[in-house]
């Protein structure tokens, strides 16, 4: 049997759809010679003019039928927009066509300028009520009284039978938090929906678009029609871009003739929609939709500061926890005392009801935790299963069957590898929490037979609540319980390497392993470098020699020179991380400020960085080795410098806060930042990660500096997001 459901809408191409809804018409114009290349067919139902006659016609030869003004050049118009970079202030441009008020929005698609037309319908002053509206939602202090109140303002403005607000979890499927409607209709709010309703580039598009409009899911779209065969127009930000078919049938099936949604937008990412839906048809003037994107923009302001709120009261209190136990660390003479033995523990670092830790071949457990025999087999599985340090689950038993016996105490876990060859880790435990979801229709049941018994792809028939009890599953680990556990992880790890001389056998092997590569590293380095410098200069000599070599032979040449180059430079990294290990460090007392100041100059000028912001903050002096802290800080500054040179608005900030007694510097970045799952490489000596490929490095930059902290008995850890930026921080002992 085939399985067939809605993600096949995921290939529907509905940015190029090659029609348009009927409310309007649309002319698309080449934007350098500003001839008429593409037009709707309905033209003639505005206009009175067939829609192919208009067809390379140059867009000048309408400016009396448009305006019926002489003064009115929309050549000129769209030369404005385009010397300005976007048509902002010119949108909308109200103009008479006949008897009828209409506005003209302008953008640019590729290689053309679309110019959509529709109708100018509003009555009243919007701006008022805008203002009005927005004092009205901001009043409200909680989050569910401001999303209701900004349902209720919606509907007052648009007067839409349905508003509701529609929330995105983290699976993509959606919760109706919020709704107003007429006292006739049945409730949806609390409501479900799959997350194959609203296809992925339907998402996409949501983030591009802040409101969209159907004025009537009845009516026939007009084609586009154009100059050349074969071309097509992208819509993806045109306001009359037609419907996919199957998202028609969908609001059919439910009884909707109209429909409006406005994005709401927390952090670049689509939280949600307030979805509007209207049981006759009815069109929204573009004015009212713009006031009702102002109101949406400010709701998705006020959404992301609520949850940066949240984010940051819940990261203080874990980090308050993880704070504490790298006291109790470096205070207590046993791991595991400091870690389960005084008023926060390890079940604090994280929302976690129980905590189980494997640990020199002994099992300590805090809180609820599964028995020992099956921590035993959980913990083998994990040795097998985890790749990273880090592994995560809110529903363990979907991939590990035998944890269906403990889900009231383990149904999610967060589990941190300290060592793979030791097979110690730490994991920590979230319960089953029940719940029941009512869904709007059976969510499995994505399309239903046609009356001839065939299979089509078609819209759900049905919106019945279906309700589903989802067992099994606990809370999501959120990502700041998720970065705790790393910066504690780190902690632990560095805690445990300074012990470990006495009491693991680990300890011997990496310092066995460290002294032959500085070894190894010195030899081959000084050992390469005499056979390098004469393969460099008998080519200098055989080029100078032969001036009648041709080009092919020079450039052969070349290269094995700039390849020379390259392997002096890698021989030279490896001379520093090898001189880290033998040469002794001279303590002296460091002006950071003048240090600092100098290496952010320095690198500014060596990468061509000028552009790239660098603040210096508090600088707290420290004591160190004034040429390896030199490294150091020149190693970290200059990193941070390369990898956001292409940002926007490029910055780097640099500043260093006394604790009581560490000094910790801080070194952000906003570039390109580091996947999660490179976390634990990162200091690795040779590894880069994917999205460095194409700035110069070697890989052994961290691996240098990390080593020289461990000689200072300082530490060094960072936080870092992917596409958002890196904070990498320096602890020096007082």
């Amino acid at each position: 049997m085939i399985n067939i459901d809605l993600t096949n809408c995921d290939r529907e191409p509905i940015h190029i759809p090659g029609k348009i809804q009927s409310h309007g018409f649309l002319l698309a114009v080449d934007a350098l010679t500003y001839q008429i290349s593409f037009a709707s067919a309905n033209v003639g139902d505005y206009l009175g003019l067939d829609g192919a006659a208009l067809l390379d016609k140059n867009i000048s030869d309408l400016n009396m039928l448009l305006a019926g003004d002489d003064d009115f050049d929309l050549k000129q118009l769209l030369k404005l927009g385009k010397l300005q970079g976007n048509f902002d202030i010119i949108n909308p441009y109200k103009l008479m066509i006949g008897e009828v008020h209409y506005y003209l929005i302008i953008h640019r698609s590729e290689a053309h300028f679309v110019l959509e037309f529709e109708q100018a319908t509003l009555q009243y002053d919007i701006q008022n009520i805008i203002g009005k509206s927005i004092s009205e939602i901001l009043s409200n202090k909680n989050l569910d009284g401001l999303l209701s109140r900004a349902a209720q303002e919606i509907k007052s403005m648009i007067e839409y039978d349905r508003i509701m607000i529609y929330k995105f979890k983290e699976d993509g499927h959606g919760e109706v938090v919020a709704e107003v409607k007429n006292e006739d209709l049945e409730p949806f709010f609390g409501l479900h929906y799959p997350a194959s309703d609203i296809p992925k580039q339907a998402r996409e598009l949501y983030k591009l678009n802040m409101t969209r409009i159907i004025a009537d899911v009845n009516t026939e779209a007009s084609a586009i029609l154009a100059y050349e065969e074969g071309i097509t127009l992208d819509l993806t930000h045109s306001t009359l871009r037609a419907v996919s078919p199957i998202h028609i049938q969908y609001l059919k099936n439910m009884g909707v003739a109209s429909s409006f949604s406005i994005s709401l937008l927390a952090h670049g990412e689509l939280w949600g929609l307030i979805a509007c839906h209207n049981y006759t048809p009815k069109f929204i003037d573009f004015k009212a939709r713009e006031g009702t994107k102002l109101i949406g923009q400010i709701l998705s302001s006020a959404l992301e500061y609520r949850q940066v709120e949240e984010d940051n009261e819940q990261n203080t209190l874990l980090n308050e926890a993880v704070n504490e136990l790298a006291v109790y660390l470096d205070r207590d003479a046993d791991v595991i005392s400091a870690l389960t033995k005084h008023e926060k523990t390890l079940v604090d670092m994280a929302h976690s009801t129980g905590v189980a830790i494997l640990f020199e071949d002994r099992i300590y457990t805090l809180g609820s935790t599964p028995e020992e025999s099956d921590l035993l087999e959980l913990f083998n599985w994990l040795k097998l299963t985890m790749d990273e340090s880090v592994y995560h689950s809110a529903k363990l038993s979907a991939v590990y069957r035998p944890a269906l016996k403990y889900t009231d105490k383990a149904s999610g876990i967060l589990a941190a590898m300290l060592s793979k060859d030791m097979g110690e880790l730490i994991v920590w435990f979230k319960p089953e929490k029940m719940q029941t979801i009512h869904w709007a229709g059976n969510p499995d049941k994505a399309m239903e037979p046609a009356a001839d018994g065939t299979l089509s792809l078609s819209p759900r028939n049905s919106f019945a609540s279906f309700a589903e009890i989802v067992r099994h599953t606990s809370e999501r680990w959120t990502k700041t319980e998720i970065s705790g556990v790393l910066k504690l992880r780190e902690k632990i790890m560095t805690t445990v390497n300074k012990k470990a001389n006495e009491i693991r056998l680990l300890n011997e092997r990496l310092k066995l392993a460290y002294e032959e590569l500085d070894t190894f590293s010195y030899t081959i380095s000084h050992d390469l470098r005499t056979p390098l410098t004469s393969i460099k200069s008998y080519t200098e000599m055989f080029l100078l020699k032969n001036k009648d070599l041709d080009e092919q032979g020079k450039k052969l040449l070349g290269r094995v020179m700039i390849g020379a180059d390259k392997m002096g430079y890698l021989i030279d990294e490896i001379l520093k991380l090898a001189r880290v290990g033998r040469s002794d460090v001279e303590m002296v007392r460091i002006s950071m400020e003048t240090l600092i100041k100098d290496i952010a100059t320095e690198v500014s000028a060596a990468q061509k960085a000028s552009h790239v912001q660098i603040q210096v903050g508090d600088c707290p002096d420290i004591d160190g080795d004034f040429t390896l802290i030199t490294q150091v800080f020149t190693n970290i500054i200059s990193n941070a410098v390369k990898y956001c040179a292409k940002s926007v608005n490029p910055k780097v900030s640099i500043e260093g806060v006394a604790e009581a007694d560490e000094i910790i510097y801080k070194i952000t970045d906003n570039g390109i930042g580091i996947d999660i799952k490179y976390y634990d490489r990162v200091f690795e000596l040779f590894k880069r990660m994917e999205n460095v490929k194409d700035f110069d490095g070697t890989g052994v930059g961290l691996a240098i500096v990390k080593r020289i902290i461990e000689r200072h008995n300082g530490r060094i850890w960072f936080e870092s997001e992917l596409n958002v930026g890196t904070v990498f921080y320096l602890a020096f002992k007082k």
